[in-house]
């Protein structure tokens, strides 16, 4: 019964769409802190931070959304990111704008399963890590696959716009 409560738990749009393309993933859940972000959930799964993935919905000059993949340890250079992708500027959505077009909460965005379809934007070097931990579509829950499940499955264009913190 346990196990079967577990399953129940990481039921997610994002989950559904990962085993319905039969992707290899672990689940790997923690206690949500609002406001803890990428380090809070590092520090409690005992990952490193550089590789957990944070799922920033954005918006261009139109108000166009765009999902941009990030380091948890970096933050994105809206600038570099605007001129790479042919945009005017870039910037974060209202956290109530970005609930609205991922179907997500904030804190709990994942790339996967979105509400509506939304352009993908990766971190270049995230795909050299081996591994990623990424939101699994609910608050205090990552999922671990290769990065490059986001690239085959989402069509994320690789961009350099990663600064450090």
């Amino acid at each position: 019964m346990a196990k079967k409560d577990k399953v129940h738990v990481s039921e997610t749009p994002a989950t559904h769409m990962l085993k319905a393309h039969k992707v290899v993933f672990t689940e790997h859940p923690y206690e949500y802190v609002e406001h803890g972000g990428t380090s809070e959930s590092a520090k409690q799964l005992g990952l490193d931070e550089h590789a957990v993935v944070k799922t920033l919905v954005m918006q261009d000059q139109d108000a166009k959304p765009l999902i941009v993949l990030m380091h948890g340890d970096c933050t994105v250079s809206t600038k570099n990111l605007a001129r790479q992708i042919g945009a005017k500027s870039v910037e974060p959505c209202k956290p109530e704008v970005a609930s609205r077009h991922s179907g997500y909460l904030v804190g709990g965005t994942s790339p996967f399963g979105l509400r509506k379809p939304m352009p993908v934007y990766i971190e270049q070097s995230i795909l050299e890590l081996p591994r990623i931990a990424i939101n699994g579509g609910r608050r205090g829950f990552l999922v671990q696959l290769d990065p490059r499940v986001c690239v085959d499955l989402l069509g994320a264009r690789p961009v350099q716009c990663a600064l450090a913190q």
